[in-house]
């Protein structure tokens, strides 16, 4: 820990890694804890690996990356909240096609791309160390657009997540809402590529606000103990992928997972620890 402490003061790209853990923690704690009461995650790893088809074409277009991953990612929220709203017979399936047809895309048209080389695995497992300004802009301005819809919309997002035909009821625009979130969830994803990658986006994505669950059923306290969980799991894994020289975005997984395992014997232990007490008492 120490060593990490030194380098966070001596090296800008560790302290860049440590903003965008920041800035992604708000992202993911938020629309992570829609993403689970919801139970969209299928939806949302759909909308994750269909963005890789807009950065291989970005590149291959000498575009920005990460406009392309934005837009990209809206239209396969858009589309994949249609498909969901209508409740075709094979959902799952035409899901499971933009996934695979989203990486294929894009790994074709990074291989088309003249002049170098694209670092694929970047995109595939993320690394948060090669975080530069521009991109922490970036995410600062993602984070806003999401806490402002959030913010603007809780209490609808509540009826819809909770109970869609209460909102019915209500006249709320339930398909209007429900893309919507689903567009917040695609920028979350936008933001999570640096840090993690496209194949692990969903780990970070529903494992914080999954332990989160486990211990309050607060939206609002969800919200905001997933953003801590989630610092606290990028943080831990920076800190030891840079002690053991391991990959930061698959570390910051790892750390994930073991903080849910944990918080799962935790939460079973409790209440045989509560039994024992009561019983010794009698």
């Amino acid at each position: 820990m120490g060593a990490f402490l030194a380098a966070l003061l001596q090296y800008n790209f560790i302290q860049n890694a440590v903003l965008a853990g920041v800035l992604s923690s708000l992202a993911c704690g938020v629309t992570g804890v829609y993403v689970v009461v919801k139970r969209i995650t299928f939806i949302s790893g759909g909308i994750a690996h269909a963005v890789l088809g807009g950065i291989g074409v970005a590149y291959y277009l000498g575009q920005e990356p990460l406009l392309g991953a934005a837009l990209t990612a809206l239209g396969s929220a858009v589309l994949l909240g249609l498909i969901n709203l209508t409740a075709l017979q094979h959902e799952d399936t035409i899901i499971g096609a933009l996934w695979a047809v989203g990486m294929a895309v894009g790994i074709i048209f990074m291989a088309l791309t003249p002049g170098y080389s694209v670092d694929l695995m970047s995109f595939l497992f993320g690394n948060i160390l090669m975080v530069t300004e521009p991109v922490l802009w970036a995410l600062f301005i993602l984070d806003l657009v999401i806490l402002l819809v959030v913010v603007g919309f809780y209490r609808q997002f509540l009826l819809v997540c909770y109970d869609e035909e209460y909102a019915r009821l209500r006249g709320l625009p339930v398909k209007t809402l429900y893309i919507l979130l689903l567009a917040l969830i695609a920028l979350t994803v936008v933001i999570l590529i640096k840090v993690v990658g496209l194949i692990m986006v969903i780990a970070l994505l529903t494992l914080p606000a999954a332990v989160a669950g486990l211990f309050t059923h607060n939206l609002r306290r969800m919200m905001v103990v997933a953003t801590g969980l989630s610092f606290l799991f990028i943080l831990s894994g920076l800190v030891f992928s840079y002690q053991l020289n391991l990959p930061s975005g698959a570390t910051i997984v790892i750390m994930a997972s073991l903080g849910y395992l944990g918080a799962l014997a935790w939460r079973q232990f409790l209440p045989f620890a509560r039994r024992r007490e009561e019983a010794d008492k009698k």
